[in-house]
């Protein structure tokens, strides 16, 4: 069984043999010596904060891997499904400076990515920054010495030994490891080392003994790491560098490995329809020998990164003449290539249809099967929410293609319509929608639009006492040296502040009666009856509970006060850009945290997953103390501070909580251009 795994995932920690960087270098041998002194110092532990859609929603998530600066105005070199997907980068030199950075653009084909360093925002007297150098990968050979360096499992900077194992290692399972669904075997054929690597190497360096890169760590293959070669990981940085993205043609041949180990070429398997390979008249079964004046060649798997590089690295428009056999027969083709489009376009939310969507690009139009690239496509739904409970409800990949009659073209046009059906509503509105499933034409109504207000019916004013309490069960009272008929009920807690603890009543007290009306209660079941006739009476009534202290009588007359508004009746709001919400302190909640009468705070009720404020840190049931330095103890305050930050788009929001007996400072960094 084959164990693939992306070196930068990291939620957990543990021991690993490493070998830190040591100020005495004569204590390293020679080659790892030079190895660290030219490369160590150029590593760079990753912190990203990224975004992806799932159940609806944009959902984030915090991760760390590794890079290594190649040049001096701070351009960072990592892997894409490091950073690919960051709203928010951060860097921690190896003296451990940390610096911001700016995604310069990411190739999920070859899974790397180019990021820029704030040099502006470090400090003026800082030092030159450490740089490494590429090699040349087309000259390692197996048995070479290598240093794989970077921060495993979002530790401090670390070096480990091993050797090159194999220069054209590749997934044994074609289409295997993806990355916003396009194949990174397609192009890459990496170079397996055994020097350890763990989760949080990627976009690391893999380094020979002079000190020069000759891969870019980015995954784990059993007990192989897999680097991408230099060669490879200089040429598409530089152009992630210039241009932000990596332009590629595009001709709809899929090709495989020839059949007859006799055979020379490459065997077309398929051709999409519609593509330039169609046009130009090819036909599985054909066998391709000369591309661009260039013989091509594949016996096994491994030689087909090396065509797929060639072949979408030609420009976008041009003729490519190709010479092969055709039942073997010689025949040539003239193809012209035609730009290569993303597997998938980025996916965004629609938080009044609880959906994330998806323009359609060539591919993913072509993979579903349709004609043109209009309409939206759904990425994920979100359980309970609009489209989920519309009937039918919209699923995964079903295809929005208008709006109450109007045309949806695309996600701007899906947008527009949505802001016109519900710009001034204040409760959702019932909007008709045409879906494309495969090939079925479905109607469907979804309410789209603010939630309605819960109607939380109010509990009319009850008289209560303040006690909690246990029932006499048969078995209780005899443990107590009582009959076993006794009725009542036993004081578990007195709450302070409370008619009970007026009248003095304490734990330990057991109930018979209420004015002399026994109370009901023998079984676990009656633990509703001494409640019950409490409710009974109007407020400020006074009345006489009778029972039994220490094996004397008791009689206590006792003032009925007003019952504290629950929790469920307690104001409370829900902060939609960080996704959690809050509300006021209840007298449980007082009593339960051990909180003073007056003591401010706000009850954190809940947290969304992979949100702002998750994120950050903040769990439900932590008390919110201060935010930005001031009490919060009201909603009405809190939700005027939260909208004027959120409207000033203030960079940082700290929040100051107390969770159990411990207080600690959380800080919201939100990515304002993606919020």
């Amino acid at each position: 069984m084959n164990f693939i795994y992306l070196c930068s995932a990291l939620f957990f920690f543990f021991s690993l043999p490493e070998i830190i960087y040591a100020k005495e270098k004569k204590t390293l041998p020679l080659p790892l010596a030079q190895a660290v002194e030219e490369v160590y110092p150029a590593i760079v532990r990753i912190e990203v904060v990224s975004e992806q859609g799932s159940s609806g929603r944009m959902m984030k998530s915090r991760a760390t891997g590794s890079g290594v600066i190649v040049s001096a105005d701070g351009r960072v070199v990592t892997n894409h499904h490091v950073a690919g997907k960051a709203t928010r980068i951060t860097c921690r030199l190896h003296d451990g400076e940390e610096v911001m950075a700016d995604l310069l653009g990411a190739d999920p084909m070859t899974d790397l990515a180019v990021l820029k360093l704030r040099m502006e925002d470090r400090p003026k007297k800082s030092k030159p920054l450490n740089t490494a150098t590429f090699g040349d990968s087309d000259q390692v050979e197996i048995g070479d010495v290598c240093f794989a360096m970077g921060s495993p499992a979002g530790l401090s900077q670390s070096v480990t030994r091993g050797i090159i194992s194999n220069i054209a290692l590749i997934s044994p399972n074609s289409g295997s490891f993806r990355l916003d669904g396009e194949n990174v075997g397609e192009l890459v054929r990496w170079l397996g080392h055994d020097a350890i690597i763990f989760p949080g190497n990627s976009g690391g360096p893999l380094v020979d003994e002079k000190g020069f890169i000759i891969g870019i760590n980015e995954v784990g293959i059993g007990s192989l790491g897999g680097a991408i070669p230099s060669n490879l990981a200089r040429s598409v940085s530089k152009e992630l560098a210039e241009n932000g993205f990596i332009s590629r043609c595009w001709t709809g041949l899929e090709c495989q490995p020839v059949l007859d180990p006799n055979q020379d070429g490459l065997l077309v398997a398929g051709i999409i329809e519609g593509s330039p390979a169609d046009d130009a008249g090819f036909k599985p079964g054909d066998i391709i020998k000369m591309y661009d004046g260039k013989k091509v060649s594949a016996r096994i798997a491994e030689d087909l990164p090396i065509f797929n590089q060639l072949s979408y690295g030609m420009k976008v428009g041009k003729k490519v003449k190709i010479n092969g056999l055709r039942n073997s027969k010689k025949i040539s083709w003239v193809l012209t290539t035609a730009k290569r489009e993303s597997a998938f376009a980025k996916e965004k939310e629609l938080k009044s249809w609880g959906i994330t969507i998806r323009d359609f690009t060539l591919m993913s139009s072509l993979e579903a099967r349709r004609s043109t690239k209009e309409g939206a496509q759904i990425h994920s739904v979100g359980r309970g929410g609009p489209s989920n409970s519309a009937k039918p409800s919209l699923l995964r990949g079903d295809v929005i293609t208008e709006i109450n009659g109007e045309a949806v073209r695309g996600i701007k046009d899906l947008v527009r319509l949505s802001k016109k059906i519900t710009e001034g509503k204040k409760e959702p509105v019932s909007t008709l929608v045409t879906f494309e499933r495969d090939m079925a034409k479905l109607l469907t109504v979804v309410k789209i639009g603010p939630e309605a207000e819960e109607n939380r019916p109010v509990q009319a004013w009850k008289p209560w006492l303040g006690v909690s309490t246990q029932v006499l069960t048969r078995e209780l009272s005899e443990a107590l040296k009582m009959p076993k008929t006794t009725r009542g009920v036993r004081i578990a807690q007195v709450y302070p502040r409370t008619p009970a603890q007026k009248a003095g009543m304490l734990a330990g007290d057991l109930l018979f009666r209420i004015d002399g009306q026994i109370i009901q209660a023998y079984r676990t079941e009656d633990a509703e009856v001494f409640g019950n006739m409490i409710k009974e009476y109007k407020l400020g009534s006074l009345a006489l509970f009778s029972g039994m202290r220490e094996g004397k009588k008791l009689d206590l007359n006792v003032t009925l006060e007003k019952r504290p508004d629950p929790s469920n009746e307690l104001p409370d709001y829900e902060e939609e850009t960080f996704e959690f919400t809050v509300r006021e302190l209840s007298f449980g909640d007082r009593v339960s945290k051990r909180l003073k009468e007056k003591e401010p705070g706000l009850v954190v009720e809940n947290v969304e997953p992979a949100g702002w404020a998750s994120l950050a840190g903040l769990r439900q049931g932590d008390l919110v103390l201060k935010i930005n330095g001031e009490n919060m103890s009201e909603i009405e305050l809190f939700e005027k501070k939260m909208d004027q930050w959120i409207k000033e788009k203030e960079k940082r929001i700290i929040f100051f909580v107390k969770r159990g007996i411990h207080t600690l400072f959380l800080e919201l960094e939100p990515d304002w251009d993606n919020t």
